[in-house]
Formats: structure tokens, sequence, C-alpha cells
């Protein structure tokens, strides 16, 4: 992945075969500089109809998630009604009135809940954890769905691979990671099968949400998409990519929404445009009101502001969601109290970079194509995000610290008192210049690098995107953009802690967990919402990638002696 100059390594971004097909490097910072936006199709403006428990059940809903009938809030909106929605609700309001009325038997009358995630598995840990996580692809796997009104689950027309507890649905940037694990193992086709997926989502709701479920469908998360479309080209060839130029351009235009009228020091939904002119995208949400899946959790958090403000945090609880970082101090003016998310009022560095790479993975691809009309449209994109690459860096890097920083739009104030793993982002997606990425990557091993590898923050707040805690994701992205800056020192060492606690984790437990203690390797990691998961998607595709990489550079054995 990286080559020497006489001025330093070059990256080569890790979707480099797509590129390399079309003829043009991600890696390479030309063309203009002026981004042209809002030029792409319309979002869908309808969405199918789909059972959403917040939304049809009335009083109901928000009374079963008040009195704790199942502890866990997501249990209840992944539960089945058995009649139609408006007849329990109507039913309900007649009886809840009514003496020893039971709000718990009547859900246990009325619903079926969920079937776990990941069910018959038994773990043999005489087995390798290469050999455990090949055989979880299976138990992990959800076949096409059937279209079922009494169900939140949004169909998807072919098999698709779950994260594992109490994630039973597909999600988004979960996915790019299980990928990993997946090619390495020889799945192309249910790689092919979730990027169909993905498309279908695009194309039917505007956007790949969160998750296929109803109440995801009003946010999305960390945008992979183009990453996703590069790693299966590069395992099969470019030109299987070309069928997603559609859905990757529509899903662009929907983090784009509203950039041809937004004015300087100002935003719209998912664009914001600093006080320099410069266009740059935020997460969001557009609903301000409880998660319907964490519906108690946020509901009871914004009594505790005043009413004025309850909508503002639910927009940052919501946005927050859509990072995948749900919670973080990274977020959090006090890392000591949720109530102080600013998520919607930060540029993030990470979402910035996967943009950037969208933009420049669009356009190599239609100039691989090479269709009437496309070398114009890849112009264009090269533009947005060139135009992104200078905006970001100028914003988000401190060359006194020589770190990357998520940025406040309003004031263009870097968030330096947080630093966080998410700097890792400009360098995998080749933004950082030479200089940049190696001062990047001398703080990610020094300042990070922790006992069982990348910790994600400095801050312990309780919240479970922050030390002790690492995650697959991080790790991966850790690993790589050191590499590719000349650090294989720091890489190496990193990718050995990893896997080492994932062994000793798999050998103690027989499980695959959903994020991991890098501080102290004898604890499990905890904070957040819930306990943590076992399964677990992203987990087992970084390991399988990572185990992969490590027998690759390993020394070659001695011949056997006589």
């Amino acid at each position: 992945m990286t080559s020497r100059s006489p001025h330093g390594p070059r990256h080569t971004p890790p979707l480099a075969a797509t590129v390399a097909a079309a003829a043009l490097s991600l890696a390479c910072h030309s063309g203009p500089t002026t981004p042209v936006v809002g030029t792409l199709s319309p979002i869908p403006s309808t969405t199918p109809a789909i059972y959403d428990a917040s939304r049809d059940l009335g009083p109901l809903f928000h009374d079963v998630q008040m009195a704790r009938v199942f502890p866990d809030s997501k249990t209840f909106v992944d539960s089945r009604p058995r009649s139609a929605p408006e007849m329990i609700a109507a039913l309900y309001l007649s009886e809840r009135a009514k003496p020893g009325f039971d709000l718990k038997a009547f859900v246990a009358d009325h619903f079926d809940p969920p079937r776990a995630a990941v069910s018959g598995i038994t773990s043999d840990t005489t087995q390798t954890m290469e050999e455990h996580i090949t055989g979880l692809w299976p138990k992990l796997t959800r076949p096409a769905d059937a279209p079922d009104s009494h169900s939140s689950l949004i169909p998807l027309p072919g098999s698709y691979v779950v994260p594992g507890g109490r994630f039973r649905e597909v999600y988004y940037w979960d996915s790019y990671f299980t990928m990993l694990g997946l090619i390495q193992d020889g799945r192309l086709d249910l790689v092919k099968n979730m990027l169909d997926g993905f498309a279908y989502l695009v194309k039917t709701v505007g956007h790949v949400p969160n998750g296929n479920r109803s109440y995801y469908l009003s946010r999305s998360q960390p945008p992979y998409l183009a990453a996703m479309v590069g790693l299966y080209a590069t395992a099969t060839d470019t030109t299987r990519a070309f069928e997603y130029l559609p859905t990757l351009e529509a899903e662009h235009s929907f983090w784009m929404a509203g950039a041809d009228t937004v004015k300087p020091g100002s935003a719209a939904r998912r664009v914001v445009r600093l006080k320099d002119g410069s266009l740059l995208n935020r997460y969001w949400d557009d609903r301000p009101e409880p998660r319907p899946e964490s519906h108690r959790e946020d509901y009871e958090l914004a009594q505790r502001v005043p009413p004025e403000k309850r909508e503002q945090l639910y927009r940052d609880i919501r946005a927050a969601a859509e990072s995948g970082w749900d919670f973080s101090s990274r977020w959090m003016r006090d890392p000591s109290d949720l109530r102080t998310l600013e998520t919607t009022e930060l540029v993030p560095i990470d979402l910035n970079s996967l943009l950037y790479h969208a933009e420049r993975t669009i356009a190599a691809l239609r100039l691989k194509r090479n269709a009437p009309g496309d070398a114009e449209v890849a112009a264009r994109y090269n533009a947005e995000a060139e135009a992104r690459r200078r905006a970001l860096l100028a914003a988000a890097y401190d060359p006194a610290s020589g770190f990357f920083y998520d940025v406040r739009w309003r004031t263009g104030e870097r968030v330096t008192d947080r630093p966080t793993m998410a700097a890792a982002a400009p360098l995998y997606f080749g933004l950082a210049t030479p200089e940049q990425g190696r001062a990047v990557a001398d703080r990610l091993g020094r300042d990070f690098l922790s006992p069982g590898g990348f910790a994600t923050t400095h801050i312990r707040s309780g919240q479970q995107w922050d030390a002790p805690n690492g995650w697959a994701p991080l790790q991966w992205l850790g690993v790589q953009a050191t590499h590719a800056y000349g650090r294989d020192d720091i890489a190496n060492d990193a990718r050995s802690r990893w896997l080492a606690l994932n062994r000793r984790t798999y050998r103690v437990t027989g499980k695959m967990t959903e994020k991991y203690d890098v501080l102290d390797m004898s604890k499990r990691a905890g904070g957040g919402e819930y306990p943590a998961q076992d399964g677990f998607g992203w987990t087992n595709g970084v390991a399988r990638a990572m185990a992969a990489q490590e027998a690759a550079h390993a020394p070659t054995p001695a011949p056997a002696r006589p």
C-alpha cells in the first residue's frame, strides 16, 4: 500500500484496485477547486408503508417503553403485533383503565417478541479463531425477507449478514468491515447480495438507512457504500462496479441535499457551509423526537432539560446515532453529561473523508466506463472532492499538535480537547499530505496504541465509544492508516495486539464480541445503553482480514531436519 519517493510515502488508499482499473488514483489531488452541487437526481419522496410501533400504536407504545416491559427498549419495536396494530391500540385504550389491568400480560397476549439474532452456535475452542469465524457466517446470515405488514423490518431482496446479539437486521457501516472477512473467506456471493440490498434501499427510500428497520429511516450511518463497491470490484473486476454508479450518485445526492442553497455560516440538513464558503458535511436526523428503539432512555434524558431545548437534544442524540459512535465524549461538551451533546454543531473528519472517497470513486468509475457525458460528470465529482479535501485539511488539521480534529462549523474552532481515533480516517482515505500523515501516525502510535490495540479516545466517560474500549473498525482504520504513511512498526504492533486480544477472549469465552477493553485485557468491555454483544459481524470481518495479513507477512518456516 505504500511506495517510497524522495518526499516520503505516497498513500495508496485501501480501495486502490478500483481506482487503478479506472486509471485514476484516489490519492491524486488534482482538478478544479470549486464544488458543483445540487445537480444530481432527486431523493425519492415516498417510503414503503412499513409498521412503525412509535407511530402505529399510539399511547400504548410510550406506556410500554416507560414501564420497562422489556429491559431493552429495542425488543418492543422489533416485536410483531399478532393482529392489526390499530386494533391493538384501540383495545388498549378501552382496557387500560379497568381494574386489575396488567400491561405486561396485555403485551404478551398481543405481540410476539423477536427471535434471537443467532441460535444454535456451539463454541469449540479447539478450533482456531479463524475457523470459528468461518463457521459463524452461515449463522449470521439472513435469507431474503418476505414482506410483512406487521413487522418493522424493511424487507431486502437477497441474503445479508447481521452483527449478532440484539442486532437482528443489517447495519450500514458494520457491513463494510464484515465484508473484509467475507471476501477473505471467498463469500463474494454474499457481498454481492448485500450490495444489491443497499442499492435497493437507495432506490426505494432514497438512502441507506442505519439499518433495515422502519425506525431507522430518518437517518443513515457513515457512508461506506463506495468503499464496499470498491472492495467488491477489487475482488472481482472494475466493470462489476458500474451497475452501482446510479446508486452511489443517488446516495451522494442524499448527503448533499440543500447544498445549492445553504449560505456561508449556515447549515441545511447534512450540509454546512463554513464562513469562508467551504462546503462540508455533518451528521443529522430528520426527526426531533426520541429514538423508538431507545425511547425510554431518550425521553427520560430530555426531561432533564428545559422544554424548549428538547428537540435539539433529540436531534443531537439521533445525529450521534447516525455517526455510529453512539455515544462518545467526541460529541459532548461535558464528557460526563449526555445532555451536552453537540453533534449537529460539528464537522466530523471521518464523514468528510468518506464523502471525499465516494466522490473520487464515482469520478474514477465514470472515467473508466467512458460513456457519453461521463468525462464531464467525472470532472464535476473530482472538483467536489478536491474542494472538500482542501476545506477539510484547512479546517480540521492542527499543525501545532500534528492531528486532525472535528470542527465547530459556526466558529471554525477545532475540538482539540477531545482527540479521537477518527483522525485515522483522512489517512485511510488518502486526504492527508505526507507530512500530516506522518505526524498523525506518530501520535496514533504514541497516544492511542494500548496493550490490546487502539483506544477510541483518552476519556473515560462511561460511554461505549470512549476509553477503555477498542472497536474493530477503528483498529482496521488505524492499522491501515499508519501502514500507508510509512509506520509499519506501529501498524504491525497494533495488529498483533488486537489479534492477541481477540484470540485470548475467544479461548476464554468461545465468543467474538462487539467491543473490547484494550487497556485491561482481563476485563470485558462495557459502557453504553446495553450490555456488550456477542456475534459479532465487524469483529469477525476485521479479525479474519487481519489474521490473513499477519499470515502473509509471517516468516517462512525453516525446512524440517531430516
